[in-house]
């Protein structure tokens, strides 16, 4: 498959998706050696943090389906309705119930004495977002979204 077969169709939209939640679990990881001084792969495969993945994927995904379909077509409103469901799922949801985790967390702790293991082993804490991070992966989506579909046009120029 060529590039051209790429350009302007579901594959672009695809990959644009894919590729962005890639790339901004990769920003992640180089913020927190920026921010931490300490590099820490394991946030590649984890969720939660600046920026968020999964807006940049659904906000990369709603704005390549608007600039192939444009911008006033169903398809681009079907798929910002979704971006809109993750990123609240995202900022609301699974934040809260991070909140939830820690505080369960500390009750077991205190519960069972520092033995998590006991009871089942430690609830995942970071879990959600908070606005500012799904902002930013929106952002991020929305800007990676034009560079790339600019970047295959101008290639196919």
């Amino acid at each position: 498959m060529n590039l051209s077969q790429i350009y302007n169709t579901g594959y672009e939209v695809i990959f644009i998706a894919f590729s962005g939640i890639i790339l901004a679990q990769f920003v992640k990881c180089i913020l927190h050696l920026i921010v931490k001084r300490n590099l820490d792969l394991r946030l590649f495969t984890t969720t939660g943090g600046m920026p968020s993945s999964h807006s940049a994927g659904v906000m990369g995904l709603s704005t390549t389906v608007g600039l192939i379909q444009g911008f006033h077509s169903i398809e681009f409103a079907i798929a910002l309705g979704y971006a809109f469901i993750v990123m609240y799922d995202a900022a609301g949801v699974r934040r809260a119930a991070g909140k939830q985790a820690a505080c369960l967390n500390k009750i077991i702790m205190d519960l069972y004495k520092q033995d998590l293991q006991e009871a089942g082993g430690k609830l995942k804490e970071l879990l959600g977002h908070t606005p500012m991070q799904v902002f930013a992966g929106a952002i991020f989506g929305i800007v990676y979204a034009y560079y790339i579909h600019h970047l295959l046009k101008n290639i196919l120029a």
